[in-house]
């Protein structure tokens, strides 16, 4: 029996329109170590699952030379499928096409499928490679961009949004991902920047290539942009389907859980002895989270960036839980400008998407200089404690080692309903270090003391053995208990477990004004 001409010609229109530019500037892609939109959606979903939607949409009439190509699609491929059976929609910008450049009838296609995902309160993905607007549509173009935006502003908070850089993102078309939740950038391939090179060059003399300006590289390690620097295009998809893994599909959910084959009751003795004896020495915080988690396995967020704190997801009994950790290995885990706001961001988008906060605290304070005041470290460091105020979810505190002087409130604190704050008996807990408060405390017996250094040394171990210690805090209620180290992983998952039902909410408000 012969195929119906009806369903023949259907079935042709969609596999010209599967290829996108045509086989030429496939070719072009890959020739550039790009995949083609609909080869990373392939990657991306559970295999079979992607159904697409508008691909019989075509570009507007316009002017300039365009009028004569019409390509289905427009430039972007868009429709809905499943991670691991969990249902996403997704966006591809297909640079064959007008160099992936966005247009009205492109972005109506993003504007449909994010008002699809925020109804049904599933995460939307955008993998973005574009020229930026269809100068050829002038204004039009610039509109159909802030269209996007503002769903970007209302869905934030509503539902996970990530942003894969996997090509150029230029101009206006930066901001769209800077509002979602996690940007994604491959490695050589893929730049982020408002103006590129050449109007650099022209307008402030500076010279710089596109990778040092707006790399992948640039943005994971010196302006704090993206969140995941990735290898290949494979790697950023494959980063993209863990990530979803751990987080829900909405608001309203909470994050998805998984059969845990790592023994909740399991101790670890090692972590008995990782705290150094000289209180000044470092140790690698990364080494307890791994030691803590299950099966030690931890996604890092931000793994480049202000090192000197750390943040990320894992799961303990199988429960997604979010980490924030002072890293005693980078500035001795000091707060500073930058470290503030990557924990601050993290802990409202764990706050968001009711995911648990575990927080493990080794911090000697904020970081003093002129730069740091004169950059705003005030403003900074209330932002992370503003965060940590706000969010309800369960927040766990475990402080390692120091916690001295204003970042102890600021690290989620009973003070700032911090809901159970645990303590290693290595715990320093104080208005400040034993040095700093030594030479304030006892000045005039230093200045006339025969030998100053020897009665420092002896005033400042005193001061270290009476409140340098976890239970001064304890006895005012301010510590749940001094634990062992070994028992901290089955401490956490029972305290998890007793807060499973937790409800708190704020005052009545339009929203808060964090300090920004």
């Amino acid at each position: 029996m012969s195929l119906d001409p009806k369903i023949k010609q259907l079935r042709e229109f969609k596999e010209k329109a599967k290829l996108g530019g045509g086989e030429e500037r496939i070719a072009s892609q890959h020739a550039k170590g790009k995949l083609t939109a609909r080869e990373r959606i392939e990657i991306l979903l559970d295999e079979g699952s992607f159904r697409e939607i508008d691909i019989y949409v075509a570009r507007h009439a316009g002017e300039f030379d365009l009028n004569t190509y019409h390509p289905t699609g427009d430039g972007v491929v868009t429709g809905y499928g499943t991670i691991e059976q969990r249902l996403v929609y997704v966006f591809a910008q297909d640079f064959t096409v007008f160099g992936g450049s966005l247009s009205r009838a492109h972005a109506d296609k993003i504007i449909k499928l994010q008002d699809l995902a925020t109804k049904n309160g599933a995460p939307i993905i955008g993998l973005n490679d574009s020229g930026g607007a269809r100068i050829q549509e002038g204004v039009v173009s610039l509109g159909a961009y802030a269209d996007i935006f503002l769903r970007n502003v209302l869905s934030s908070g509503v539902i996970p949004q990530i942003s894969c850089i996997l090509g150029p993102c230029a101009g206006g078309a930066v901001y769209s991902p800077a509002i979602t939740d996690f940007i994604i950038m491959t490695k050589e391939t893929s730049h982020m920047f408002v103006t590129g090179p050449e109007v650099v060059r022209s307008v402030t003399h500076e010279e710089v290539s596109m990778e040092d300006l707006g790399g992948a590289m640039t943005h994971n390690q010196v302006s704090g942009v993206a969140h995941f620097a990735s290898e290949s295009e494979e790697h950023a998809l494959y980063t993209t389907r863990q990530l979803i893994g751990f987080i829900p599909s909405n608001n309203m959910e909470d994050a998805p859980g998984v059969i845990c084959r790592d023994d909740p009751l399991r101790t670890e003795s090692a972590l008995d002895t990782i705290i150094p004896e000289n209180p000044n020495k470092p140790y690698d915080i990364h080494e307890v989270i791994t030691k803590i988690v299950d099966e030690g396995f931890f996604l890092e967020v931000q793994e480049h960036y202000a090192k000197n704190i750390v943040v990320g997801f894992a799961r303990l009994n199988g429960r997604s839980v979010g980490i924030v950790a002072n890293q005693p290995a980078v500035l001795a885990g000091v707060l500073d400008i930058n470290s503030s706001a990557k924990a601050a961001r993290f802990v409202r988008f764990c706050d968001c998407f009711n995911i648990p906060l575990i927080i493990l605290e080794d911090v000697p304070g904020f970081l003093p200089g002129v730069g740091q005041e004169h950059g705003g470290i005030i403003r900074h460091g209330a932002k992370l404690l503003y965060a940590f105020a706000e969010a309800t979810v369960p927040k766990i505190t475990v402080i390692t080692r120091k916690a001295y002087g204003g970042a102890y409130d600021v690290m989620s604190s009973k003070h700032i309903r911090g809901d159970v704050n645990l303590a290693w008996p290595t715990a320093e807990i104080a208005v400040m270090g034993p040095e700093g408060a030594a030479n304030i405390l006892y000045r005039k017996e230093l200045a006339a003391a025969e030998n100053p250094d020897e009665l420092r040394a002896e005033l400042v171990q005193r001061y270290r053995d009476t409140f340098a210690n976890p239970y001064v805090a304890a006895s005012w209620g301010y510590l749940d208990d001094v634990i062992e180290p070994s028992q901290t992983r089955p401490r956490l998952i029972n305290a998890l477990e007793m807060l499973k039902n937790k409800r708190d909410e704020n005052p009545p408000k339009k929203h808060g004004n964090i300090p920004l």
